[in-house]
């Protein structure tokens, strides 16, 4: 009787605690609930965080309370210049209606893929009205802020509140970027290029030039060394000459020895003159021939 007993209150103590989890539930600070019977929401929305109850055959479904984060998958877009874009987008967006969220949509994963298909069709169609640049620097906030707008509003009926979309990185395709990089370097190399000519160019001018100036002031030099080189020939002239006018005697006596010693100085030197010759006239007339006169019985 004891063990039928005991297995009584065993099996009412399972049931307890059966019908307690079943009954009671909590919703955490960063949760919100919608309370299911039969797949359909019963009341309001439960958004106060702690210990509430429901009936042992009713269903809670939790969604975040929390901003969300959303990255879509890069896609190519053409801008009104008919440049193609990969563009890189992420979204932030929150519940803010449950039972909306949980009647259209139902689950996180399938909000994800509707809100990537909104974004997709909204970027492709505002990217096709702007040219590229427009993307890239001009307009790109005012670009992500009109996506907002309109993909705000169409998730609204959702019970989604879209806080932000942005471009996280719009590039040319891989093939357009090999071709636009192709086209910059050909372009740098035909500037470089005609640097270079105009620097060939310049240095040719500059050696010209310098070639030219160098030839003038040779010519100027020659031409002021040869005015100086007269100027001293005529200054040596008219210093012989006043010397010469001095005493001619004794400058003609003086001219002569330096004749004897350039003549006769050398070892070898041989000369064949007649002794009658002018050449000799101061050996023969001696110290008087300064004077002009000549020895008794002397002759020339």
């Amino acid at each position: 009787m004891s063990t039928r007993l005991y297995a009584i209150v065993a099996a009412v103590v399972v049931v307890g605690f059966a019908l307690v989890y079943s009954t009671f539930f909590t919703v955490d600070q960063i949760e919100q609930a919608l309370v299911l019977q039969f797949g359909n929401p019963v009341g309001p929305p439960i958004v106060q965080p702690g210990l509430h109850v429901k009936l042992p055959y009713q269903d809670v479904v939790l969604y975040d309370r929390r901003i969300l984060d959303f990255e879509p998958p890069q896609e190519e877009v053409i801008a009104a210049d008919q440049k193609r874009l990969v563009v890189d987008t992420y979204a932030r967006w929150q519940i803010v209606n449950p039972l909306q969220f949980y009647q259209t949509l139902g689950t996180e994963a399938v909000a994800d893929a509707r809100l990537g298909a909104l974004i997709s069709a909204s970027l492709r169609r505002i990217i096709g009205t702007v040219a590229l640049q427009d993307v890239v620097a001009d307009k790109r906030a005012e670009i992500m802020q009109q996506v907002r707008d309109e993909v705000g509003v169409q998730a609204k009926p959702f019970g989604i509140d879209l806080v932000d979309v942005r471009i996280r990185r719009a590039d040319l395709p891989e093939e357009n970027s090999e071709a636009v990089y192709a086209r910059m370097k050909s372009e740098r190399q035909r500037e470089a290029a005609s640097y270079r000519g105009d620097g060939k160019r310049q240095a040719t001018t500059i050696r010209a030039d310098a070639d030219r100036q160098r030839i003038q002031i040779l010519a100027d030099g020659q031409k002021q060394s040869q005015i100086l080189r007269g100027q001293g020939d005529a200054d040596a002239i008219k210093i012989y000459a006043d010397a010469y006018d001095q005493d001619k005697n004794f400058f003609a006596f003086y001219r002569s020895l330096q004749a004897y010693k350039d003549a006769l100085g050398g070892s070898n030197t041989t000369f064949v003159l007649s002794p009658q010759s002018d050449f000799f006239k101061y050996l023969e007339a001696g110290p008087q021939g300064l004077t002009g006169a000549t020895r008794p019985g002397s002759s020339r």
